[in-house]
């Protein structure tokens, strides 16, 4: 699938919190503002920010992505910042770095918290000064780039804790948005599910059985393990011929059933918020989206349910 395809289906969102979050990103997406994403693997940090890239005027300039976990403490100065001819044993030529490299786009760097004290102090002076050194080097370049930094969703305690820097984490959280793990967007599950499977070019439909099963599953690998579960069982179903997704397609252990749902809460467990939240997800779902009818089965008031779908 398309990642602007799969992007679109990730932050058409029903979840209240997450939609004004991104109503504010938005809003920034031209600025020069450093913007900091916060989320557990799978949540969708990496399209965000190649989505906010294509949103701003910067789109036309380079998108540079940089995973940090992966650079070395030794190589974090030539990578980002770039080196001169002789800086160091086989440095045979001048290079620029990634901050260079990204000119007047953006760059995103990847798993922030990954860097060690001593490297954060470093790029803390860059976002400060919005100066570059080359390693070796005398000039100090302008940085022109836009700053995307991701993080897993402690970074704020660990900043608390001192073994993040707190400076750098303000620096970086200008604008920050916190993307909220799947099982806590319920409401977003078979909407998703169904775009996605359109999407990658299989049936749309999902039977009775495999709607359950989705809704029970924890997702523990986020939008990214729906996204390759659904791309997959709409491919199976495709090859079969079969006009829905069923259950069996999806290859996940589920509920398939209410009372199967109630179980699995119970076996993960769930909060009791989580588990409302499934069950008035499956209720909608069977209603065909009619608020009116699914208020009626829950027994609550219309208005109640519009509520609770909107306090998220």
């Amino acid at each position: 699938m398309a990642g602007r395809a799969a992007s679109s289906v990730l932050f058409a969102t029903r979840h209240r919190g997450l939609r004004e979050q991104l109503r504010r990103l938005a809003r920034a997406a031209d600025s020069a503002n450093t913007v900091l994403l916060l989320g557990a693997p799978g949540t969708g940090k990496d399209r965000l920010a190649r989505l906010l890239h294509d949103l701003s005027a910067r789109a036309a300039a380079p998108f540079v992505r940089v995973d940090l976990a992966a650079v070395s403490d030794d190589l974090f100065e030539s990578e980002l910042f770039g080196h001169e001819r002789g800086a160091f044993t086989g440095a045979v030529a001048g290079k620029p770095g990634l901050l260079e490299g990204a000119g007047v786009g953006t760059l995103y760097l990847d798993r922030v918290d990954a860097l060690s004290l001593r490297a954060q102090g470093k790029l803390l002076r860059v976002v400060e000064e919005r100066l570059v050194r080359r390693v070796g080097g005398t000039r100090l370049l302008p940085l022109k780039a836009r700053l995307v930094a991701s993080a897993g969703p402690d970074l704020p305690r660990r900043a608390r804790a001192g073994t993040f820097r707190e400076d750098l984490f303000y620096r970086l959280a200008v604008v920050t948005v916190s993307l909220p793990p799947l099982v806590e967007r319920r409401e977003d599950l078979l909407p998703a599910a169904r775009a996605l499977a359109k999407a990658g070019g299989g049936p749309a439909a999902f039977t009775a059985a495999a709607r359950r099963v989705i809704l029970g599953h924890a997702w523990r690998g986020n939008f990214r393990e729906l996204e390759n579960v659904v791309r997959r069982a709409a491919s199976e179903a495709l090859a079969e011929g079969a006009a829905t997704i069923d259950a069996g397609h999806l290859k996940l252990a589920g509920p398939s059933d209410p009372e199967a749902l109630l179980h699995a809460a119970a076996h993960a467990r769930w909060s009791l918020r989580q588990l409302a939240d499934a069950y008035i997800a499956l209720i909608l779902d069977e209603a065909g989206g009619n608020v009116a009818e699914a208020a009626r089965r829950l027994g609550v008031a219309r208005k109640t349910l519009y509520a609770r779908r909107t306090d998220s």
